[in-house]
């Protein structure tokens, strides 16, 4: 893994865990890191960083919602 140092403005109050966490969800989020790589990079296990995910807003299932949407419509006039 790569270390990346960035400077963090005092005023934004967050320590090193919290930049990580943010940093890993994001990432994961986008599809840029698998859920054992974001876990792995905040530090934490699987299961922890899952449940830390809804904190963050973003979900475990990375389904965008336009194609719920158009599966949950197919499944309606499906069921007529």
């Amino acid at each position: 893994m790569k270390t990346l140092t960035i400077n963090i403005p005092d005023s934004l109050e967050i320590d090193s865990r919290e930049a990580k966490l943010l940093l890993a969800s994001q990432l994961y989020e986008k599809g840029k890191l698998s859920l054992g790589q974001a876990a792995e990079m905040a530090g934490l296990s699987k299961r922890a960083f899952m449940e830390i995910l809804a904190d963050y807003d973003v979900s475990i299932f990375n389904y965008p919602t336009d194609e719920i949407d158009n599966d949950f419509e197919n499944a309606k006039r499906s069921s007529i």
